[in-house]
């Protein structure tokens, strides 16, 4: 059988099945698969270099299904040629019959791909659209650095190419020139609701790619000849630019009954199928007079070379401070989180090979700079841009290769990464997630530029568990240099999404060497009994000047720098019940952040406890000093002290 005729007779094995698993499971969304059933043919049995029996073999091509809802086609293809997959912690060989588990809530064939229910095929969770392509540059940079000869295949849709962060990933993989990421845009013509519009036609399409940069192929994306061939110019020995792939193609192909844009999200009924069923038949013999299957032929991925990675003990703070030079700022006992954090990043970085920093436009600010002037890891640097999705995006994309990605920003923006966060700790992303300038302390630029409602979102995640049974995310707020140096290695030991919040302003360094900062802990800075103060980062410092004002009323208050969320609750609860039930929660942004965080442990202990809260309650504005912008907000550490009197009963401070 010629190669055109056996890709024709796999393609319509693999739209048969995947018709049948949507079928039998009454879900799933079977034309967007048949759609791509040639696309997967090729790349699966002839292009790609992999291991049906070692899926995630780490020099094998990869694979990101950007257009997730079209995974049964890939299922199919699994099943048909025998891989590996993870079935609730026995590895089994994928049949046909397993493909009817599609979307059971006790089987890893979930409705979009995700590798950590059990599909290693897979290096990421997809499915919220416009993110595999990011993904997919993330695997192509550390392919590069690993000097595997990766190439990463990534399938995008047509309607999905309007999301913005698409752009941002191929303009990323311009200035990277990643020659060995190949999008594919697969011109079915439909979305969800309808057509889509002209602006992601093939034509618009490839000409959007000229302009970037990329040389570009526009085929018949049902034709397996054109498929191969633009495939193997993508493969071409020598390749210097960054090469993309237009393919027009079918909803719904080889079966005119299920075509057009009345079918997405809608499989065929038990009672349907084998009508649909018989009209693949009928195309298959048109195309090739025989349904017979031709033998495969995966090419192999190169062996593993020798690994290259090492890891040693990290320099202490105290240690990195003389080492570069900045014993004078040790001794001057101020420094900003910020700075401490950038410091902490490059010794990370010597310490770790794995380490990457990844950037957006503001090394300069969340001194990641640190890292990239350092000329043993400026090629660990990656700047991203402006294009903070992207950002998240790629780094998910290093931690499927086995990098530890730190990615920082200004936390205001890390708001615009939230879905492709909460997708990346889907997918089980050991992901590090730092946003300076965080809180009301950036008083002078406004809160267009104040990070308020992240701990809140961040917070949520530290509610439930992951994959690994640790919580979703740590929120993470240091309240000095000390505190940003250890909670940045920690965050390196930790397998999983984390976020740092640090901020601008140089403060007094309240720590030593002494103390050990740890995930889920928490630090006694003032001992008292009256009342128990609790708060984290930059307004650690307003509360102890707070607590000089109480101690002149004779309150004897406790304060507590719940550095992290979640954190150990029992431990907490002591000290309410050491502070006569008494807790006043101090923190500089919105509510259903800490203080809530501190009043669900409290109501969930069944005990009578008296929480109060001190938040941002109202939206800032520019103002000339931090004083100025915590009296505003009504943080200001005589507001503190005002509030806590007021709590006991106590004549209050002026």
């Amino acid at each position: 059988m010629s190669f055109e005729n056996a890709i024709h007779a796999r393609a319509i094995t693999l739209d048969t099945m995947s018709l049948e698993m949507c079928a039998e499971s009454g879900t799933g969304h079977p034309t967007s698969a048949m759609s791509i059933g040639h696309i997967v043919s090729v790349l699966m049995y002839h292009t790609m270099r992999w291991l049906p029996s070692d899926p995630s073999c780490p020099t094998a091509d990869r694979f990101v299904l950007s257009e997730g809802h079209a995974v049964p086609a890939v299922y199919a293809a699994l099943a048909d040629i025998g891989a590996c997959i993870d079935w609730n912690g026995e590895t089994v060989t994928l049949n046909k019959e397993h493909l009817k588990t599609l979307r059971e809530a006790d089987s890893p064939l979930d409705g979009h791909p995700n590798p950590m229910e059990g599909v290693a095929f897979f290096d990421a969770a997809t499915g919220s659209l416009g993110q595999g392509l990011s993904v997919a540059a993330g695997l192509g940079l550390a392919a590069i650095a690993d000097d595997t000869g990766r190439k990463i295949y990534c399938l995008i849709g047509d309607g999905e190419s309007r999301e913005g962060q698409i752009v941002e990933a191929l303009d990323f993989i311009m200035d990277h020139n990643l020659t060995n990421v190949l999008p594919i845009f697969n011109c079915n013509q439909y979305g969800q609701a309808g057509a889509v519009s002209e602006q992601q036609s093939p034509e618009r399409l490839t000409a959007k790619l000229k302009a970037y940069g990329f040389e570009v192929a526009t085929i018949d994306g049902h034709s397996p000849n054109e498929i191969k061939a633009a495939f193997d110019s993508f493969n071409a020995t020598g390749r210097t630019q960054p090469f993309a792939v237009v393919a027009r193609t079918v909803k719904g192909w080889g079966a005119p009954s299920m075509q057009g844009g009345n079918w997405h999200g809608k499989p065929a009924s038990k009672a349907q199928v084998e009508g649909v069923i018989g009209e693949l038949r009928q195309t298959g013999m048109k195309l090739t007079s025989s349904l017979s299957t031709a033998s495969i032929s995966i090419p192999t991925p190169p062996a593993p070379a020798p690994s290259t990675s090492t890891k040693s003990e990290v320099m202490s703070f105290k240690e990195a401070m003389i080492k570069w030079d900045m014993t004078t700022v040790l001794q001057s006992g101020k420094l900003a989180t910020r700075k401490a954090y950038g410091i902490a990043l490059r010794a990370l970085g010597h310490a770790n090979t794995e380490v990457w920093a990844v950037d957006a436009d503001v090394s300069n600010s969340t001194f990641s700079n640190t890292f990239s002037a350092d000329s043993d890891l400026a090629d660990r640097f990656v700047e991203c841009k402006i294009a903070e999705q992207n950002m998240y995006s790629v780094g998910a994309g290093l931690s499927a290769a086995g990098k530890i990605p730190f990615c920082s920003t200004f936390s205001k923006f890390i708001t615009r990464g939230y879905d492709q966060i909460e997708m990346a700790i889907n997918s089980g992303a050991n992901i590090k997630i730092v946003g300076s300038h965080s809180g009301i302390s950036l008083a002078a630029d406004g809160p267009s530029q104040m990070s308020l409602p992240d701990i809140a979102w961040f917070r949520s995640f530290g509610t439930m568990k992951d994959h690994h049974g640790n919580p979703g995310c740590y929120v993470l707020q240091p309240a000095d240099a000390w505190a940003a140096y250890g909670l940045t290695l920690a965050m390196a030991e930790h397998v999983g999404c984390s976020y740092l919040r640090t901020f601008r302003p140089d403060v007094e360094m309240i720590y030593d060497e002494s103390t050990k900062f740890e995930l889920g802990g928490m630090e006694v800075l003032t001992q008292g009994r009256d009342i128990l103060i609790i708060s984290a980062g930059y307004m650690i410092h307003e509360c102890n000047k707070a607590i000089e004002e109480l101690d002149r009323l004779g309150v004897d208050a406790t304060l507590l720098d719940l550095y992290s969320l979640p954190f150990e609750e029992d431990q907490l609860l002591d000290l309410v019940n050491e502070n006569n039930g008494q807790v006043f929660v101090v923190e500089d942004n919105y509510g259903g952040s800490l203080g809530s965080a501190v009043a669900d442990a409290c109501a969930a202990s069944g005990d009578a406890f008296t929480v109060e809260q001190l938040h941002v309650r109202r939206i800032p504005k520019s103002t000339r000093t931090p004083e100025d912008i915590l009296r505003m907000c009504g943080l200001h550490y005589t507001d503190i002290a005002n509030g806590v009197a007021e709590q006991l009963g106590v004549h209050a401070t002026t």
